[in-house]
C-alpha cells in the first residue's frame, strides 16, 4: 500500500505530468472512474443475498443451496466494500491537502446533508411497509422506541424492533465518520501505515480478548470494530492519488488477487457455517485485498475492468446504490412473504421467481427514491440552494404549462412589431396581410 506523509505545500505548483494516451482520467480532483460501478454492484449483491436467504432459509444449517448459488450467502462482503469505499472516498480530498480538512464543520455538514435525508426517508418508508403492509415473521415489530433509536442512528447501542434489516451498518458508518478526523491526525503526526497499524492492533486486541472479557465481547457484537480496519485501509489507499510514479505503477491489481486467493480458499475449505461464525476475522483478512483493489482502480488498472465499472449500467446502479441499499429490504420481505413463499416450490424455483420480480422492482424504486431524496441533496449543498432550485423548477413547470392554441402547441409570447415593418415604404411591399389581422396577431401572440 502507499504511504504519504504530510508535507508542506510547495511554493510553486509543479507541472502535472502528461497522461498517457488512452488513460482514464481517474486521478484528477473529482470523481474516480470505476468507484460508482463498484458501489452499484455491491448494492445489487446485497439484494441477491437477501433473495438467497428467502429461497434457502437457514442456510447452511437447515438447507443446502446448489453450488452455483452458495456464494450469495456472503452478503457481508458487500458491506466491507461499502465501508472501505467510504474511507477511500472521504480520504481523497484530505490526501490532496496534506491530510487535512479545509473545515471540519463543512465536512460534518456535508456528511449529514448527504446521509441523513435519504436515510430518514427510507426509515419512514420501512416503518410504513412494516406497519401497514407486511412485517417479516419472527421479527419484533418496531414501535415508538424503534423510531427514536433508528432515527438517532444508535441502533447498534440500543436494542429495538428493527424496521429494516439493512440499517445496522448505517450506524457503524456514521460512527466511522466521527472517527475520521482523529485518523487524519494520526496520519499527519505519524503516517498512514502507522494509523492503519494502530487501528488494527486495537481491533485485534478486542477480538482476542472478547471471548474472555464481557465488555469487549459486547463491543464485538454491537459495534463491529473490524469494520474500522476496512475504513482505515480505504483511507490509506486514498494516498495513491498523491503518490509518486513508482508507487502508482506497482501491480496493485495483482497484489489484490494474491491477497484474495488465500481468503477465498480458506472460505471454500472451511465452508459457509465456519465463515458465518468467523466474520470478524474474515473481514480483517479481506482488508489487504480490498485496499489493493481500490489502489488499482484509482490508477485505472486493469483498464478493461475500470472501463466496465465506468460503463452505463454499473454507473447507473452506482448513482442510486445508497437508495437501493436503504430501501430494498422491506420490498424483498413484502414480495417474498406476501406473494411468492408458499406458492412456488422452495429452493431454486423460489430464487428465480423472486429474482425476476425483485431485481427490477428494487432497482427501479431505488432510482425513483434517489431522484427525490438523494440526488437533489448531492447537487445542492444547503437548504437555500435546494429551495432556489425547487422554486426555479416550479417556475419552469408553470411556464411549460402555459396557454396553448387549438392545435395543442404552446402559445408564443407576443413580440411588438418593429415600426419599420408596420410602415414599409411603397417600394418594399410587406406580406399580403390585412392591417387589421396583422395588428391582431401582434397584440395576442401566435395563439
Amino acid at each position: 500500500m502507499t504511504d504519504t506523509r504530510a508535507r508542506p505545500p510547495p511554493t510553486t505548483a509543479p507541472a502535472a505530468p502528461a497522461a498517457p494516451a488512452g488513460a482514464i482520467a481517474a486521478t484528477q480532483p473529482g470523481r474516480v472512474a470505476g468507484l460508482d460501478g463498484i458501489r452499484g454492484l455491491a448494492a445489487l449483491f446485497v439484494v441477491l443475498n437477501h433473495i438467497f436467504e428467502r429461497a434457502w432459509p437457514g442456510y447452511p444449517a437447515a438447507n443446502h443451496a446448489p453450488f452455483w448459488a452458495a456464494w450469495m450467502i456472503y452478503g457481508r462482503f458487500a458491506v466491507i466494500i461499502f465501508i472501505a469505499l467510504s474511507g477511500f472516498s472521504l480520504g481523497l480530498g484530505p490526501a490532496r491537502s496534506g491530510w487535512r480538512f479545509k473545515s471540519i464543520a463543512t465536512y460534518a455538514h456535508r456528511r449529514a446533508w448527504r446521509i441523513l435525508p435519504p436515510y430518514w426517508a427510507a426509515l419512514a418508508f420501512s416503518l410504513l411497509v412494516t406497519w401497514y403492509v407486511l412485517a417479516q415473521p419472527g421479527w419484533a415489530v418496531p414501535n415508538g422506541k424503534s423510531v427514536v433509536v433508528y432515527g438517532l442512528l444508535v441502533q447498534d447501542a440500543f436494542s429495538a424492533g428493527t424496521p429494516n434489516k439493512a440499517f445496522w451498518s448505517i450506524a457503524i458508518e456514521v460512527q466511522l465518520y466521527v472517527l475520521l478526523p482523529l485518523l487524519l491526525l494520526l496520519v499527519r503526526r505519524a503516517s498512514a501505515r502507522v494509523m492503519v497499524g494502530l487501528v488494527a492492533a486495537i481491533v485485534v486486541t478486542i477480538g482476542l480478548l472478547g471471548p474472555h472479557v464481557p465488555l469487549m465481547n459486547s463491543a464485538l457484537v454491537k459495534f463491529t470494530p473490524d469494520l474500522a480496519v476496512l475504513f482505515a485501509v480505504g483511507l490509506l489507499a486514498a494516498g495513491i492519488v498523491t503518490a509518486g510514479d513508482r508507487a502508482r505503477s506497482r501491480p496493485w491489481a495483482g497484489y489484490a488477487l494474491a491477497a484474495a486467493v488465500p481468503v477465498i480458499a480458506l472460505m471454500g475449505v472451511k465452508g459457509a457455517m465456519w465463515s458465518n461464525l468467523n466474520l470478524f476475522w474474515l473481514d480483517l483478512a479481506w482488508a489487504p485485498a480490498v485496499g489493493c483493489l481500490l489502489a488499482a482502480i484509482a490508477t485505472s488498472r486493469p483498464r478493461p475492468v475500470v472501463r466496465f465499472l465506468d460503463s452505463l449500467l454499473p454507473r447507473s446502479l452506482g448513482s442510486c446504490s445508497y437508495s437501493l441499499y436503504l430501501t430494498h429490504s422491506p420490498i424483498v420481505i413484502a414480495v417474498s412473504y406476501g406473494l411468492v413463499l408458499g406458492r412456488v416450490a422452495a429452493g431454486t424455483p423460489t430464487f428465480f421467481v423472486l429474482a425476476a420480480i425483485l431485481l427490477p422492482v428494487t432497482v427501479c424504486f431505488a432510482h425513483l427514491f434517489a431522484a427525490v431524496f438523494e440526488l437533489p441533496f448531492q447537487r445542492h449543498r444547503g437548504w437555500s440552494a435546494l429551495r432556489q432550485a425547487m422554486s426555479a423548477r416550479l417556475r419552469g413547470a408553470s411556464r411549460a404549462s402555459g396557454p396553448r392554441n387549438q392545435a395543442g402547441a404552446r402559445c408564443r409570447p407576443a413580440h411588438p412589431q418593429p415600426v419599420a415593418d408596420r410602415a414599409r415604404p411603397a417600394s418594399r411591399p410587406g406580406p399580403l396581410v390585412p392591417p387589421d389581422l396583422r395588428d391582431s396577431a401582434t397584440r395576442s401572440g401566435s395563439c
